[in-house]
C-alpha cells in the first residue's frame, strides 16, 4: 500500500513538472495542486505535513510515505521569513489541512549560498512534493497546549501502525506460504538448509551473512554487497564483510538473540520477527514504527565462548538486572 502511495505522490510531480510554476520571495519555485482548505496557516500554526523529495531527473530520493509517519512545520512571522528569502517554509501560509504544493530548489543557488559543491545526483533543481494532513492551529493555546495536540495527534498514527502490524504478519507468512515454527515471544522462523553440530548459546561469537527486509520486501540493510548494490543500499565506505557478535552480549535485537540460540554453523533460514522483538514504536533509519521486519541469515561460524561477568553498578532498591535466556522452542527437524 505504502508503494502505491509513494508511486502516485511521485507520479504528481511528473503530471505537474511541465505547468507552470510562480515563484517566491528569494526566487523559490512553487505550485499550488490542490486548494480546497478554507482556513490556511498562519504564523505560530503546525502542520503535519507527508513529503516527497525528488530530483529533477524524476528519480525518488526520500519519502515520509515510505515510514508512515508525518513530519511537523511550523509557519514563522513574515518578518523573520522576510530575513531569510527563499525559505521554503514560506510557502506554508498559502496551504491549509488537505491541500498540497510543489516547490523545486535550484541547485545553483542553493550552491553559491552554502559554498559546498552542487549534488550530482540532480541536473538543477530539487522537487519537494508536500500533502499537508494535518492543521495545527496555534490561535490562543499555549506552546503547551499546542505541543499536546500534536503529541495525542502522533499517538494516534502510532496506534494505527500498532493496530496494522497482525495482518501485516499473517499476510507475509501466507503470501510467502511459509510454514513457520513459532515460539512463545511470537519470533516466527524456517530452516532452509540445516546446518551441523551443537547450537549457539549465549556468550558465543556467531559469524553471520543476512539481508533484512520489512514485509513489503523493501530491503533495509544487508552485509552482502552486491544485494546492497541490486536494491540501491550500497555504500562504498562501508566494509562488507561476515556480521560478527558474541550472542547475549552485544546489541542486536531480541529477536536475533533468541533465534541465533536455535540455530548451528551452517544454518540458513528466514526469521519473520515481530516489532515487539525488534525496534517497537521506535522508527530506526529505513524501518517504520510498529514493524515486523524480516531477514535471510546464514551462519557461517560459531566460535565458543562465555558471557563476560557483570560489572558491578549501583541499582535502585528491588530491581533485578535481565538476564539472558535459551529460547522455549526448538529447531524442527530436517525434512529430507
Amino acid at each position: 500500500m505504502k508503494k502505491a502511495i509513494l508511486f502516485f505522490a511521485a507520479a504528481g510531480l511528473l503530471m505537474t513538472s511541465c505547468q507552470k510554476f510562480k515563484k517566491a520571495e528569494g526566487g523559490l519555485e512553487y505550485k499550488i495542486v490542490d486548494d480546497n482548505a478554507k482556513e490556511k496557516a498562519v504564523s505560530g500554526d503546525l502542520l503535519a505535513i507527508d513529503i516527497v523529495q525528488s530530483t529533477d531527473r524524476d528519480s525518488v530520493m526520500s519519502s515520509t510515505y515510505e515510514m508512515g509517519i508525518p513530519q511537523i512545520v511550523q509557519l514563522y512571522p513574515d518578518s523573520i521569513i522576510a530575513k531569510n528569502p527563499g525559505d521554503p517554509t514560506g510557502l506554508f501560509k498559502y496551504v491549509g489541512e488537505g491541500d498540497s504544493l510543489i516547490f523545486k530548489i535550484n541547485l545553483d543557488s542553493m550552491a553559491a549560498k552554502t559554498h559546498q559543491p552542487k549534488p550530482e545526483f540532480a541536473d538543477k533543481f530539487l522537487v519537494f512534493s508536500i500533502k499537508v494532513k494535518k492543521h495545527f492551529k496555534k490561535g490562543k493555546l499555549t506552546d503547551q497546549q499546542l505541543g499536546e495536540q500534536v503529541q495525542k495527534y502522533f499517538e494516534e498514527e502510532l496506534n494505527k501502525h500498532k493496530a496494522a502490524e497482525p495482518a501485516k504478519l499473517d499476510k507475509y507468512i501466507k503470501d510467502k506460504s511459509l510454514k513457520t515454527t513459532k515460539t512463545a515471544s511470537g519470533l516466527q522462523y524456517v530452516i532452509t538448509k540445516p546446518g551441523t553440530g551443537a547450537n549457539a548459546k549465549v556468550g558465543d561469537s556467531i559469524h553471520v551473512n543476512y539481508v533484512g527486509s520489512l514485509t513489503t520486501g523493501k530491503v533495509f540493510d544487508t552485509n552482502l554487497p552486491d544485494i546492497a548494490k541490486k536494491e540501491n543500499i550500497f555504500m562504498p565506505q562501508r566494509p562488507y564483510e561476515a556480521l560478527k557478535f558474541q550472542l547475549g552480549v552485544d546489541g542486536v535485537i531480541p529477536g536475533w538473540t533468541e533465534a541465533f540460540q536455535l540455530f548451528n554453523k551452517g544454518t540458513k533460514a528466514t526469521l519473520v520477527i515481530p516489532s515487539s522483538l525488534a525496534y517497537g514504536d521506535r522508527p530506526q533509519g529505513k524501518i517504520p514504527p510498529y514493524a515486523p521486519l524480516v531477514f535471510e541469515v546464514e551462519v557461517l561460524d560459531i566460535k565458543p565462548g562465555k558471557v563476560p561477568a557483570p560489572t558491578p553498578a549501583a541499582t535502585m532498591p528491588g530491581v533485578v538486572a535481565p538476564t539472558a535466556t535459551a529460547p522455549t522452542a526448538k529447531a524442527p527437524a530436517a525434512k529430507k
